[in-house]
């Protein structure tokens, strides 16, 4: 049993959110749920959630980071987790229409942006700004310079 699990707090949607969530993510799936409260697995981490009310939402302030190997992958979070009402934003950076916010992030990004050629790193941040979705090519491209 994990030791620290996320508690989610959602208004009136609670079984709209977990089944989307547990869709999203392919090897999601719901461990319980009643009409007050959800227990879900995604991508191997325990997520407990409560339908709560409308007296808190959530902010950019919690995120969740997705690591993605390829641009398909990105491309696939990116827009499953913006269908149906999410929220575009930048450096790959979205909400979905939960209001829940996650970061949709290569993992080559770290490599480029944490070598010891500045330069590089620089011309890769420069690309970065200018994403909402990161593109993988275009950061590469930034990187060889």
């Amino acid at each position: 049993m994990q030791k620290i699990t996320p508690f989610l707090w959602f208004d009136g949607n609670l079984e709209e959110a977990v089944n989307f969530y547990t869709t999203v993510f392919p090897t999601g799936h719901v461990e319980s749920m009643n009409p007050m409260s959800a227990a879900f697995v995604i991508e191997g981490q325990p997520f407990m959630a409560l339908k709560g009310g409308p007296q808190f939402k959530f902010s950019e302030a919690v995120s969740f980071f997705i690591r993605c190997e390829t641009q398909a992958e990105i491309d696939y979070f990116w827009e499953h987790l913006t269908a149906g009402g999410g929220v575009k934003s930048q450096c790959g950076w979205l909400q979905d229409k939960f209001g829940l916010s996650w970061q949709v992030v290569p993992n080559v990004l770290g490599q480029y942006l944490g070598g010891r050629d500045r330069t590089r790193a620089q011309r890769v941040m420069q690309a970065m700004l200018k994403m909402t979705k990161f593109d993988i090519a275009a950061l590469e491209e930034a990187y060889v310079g």
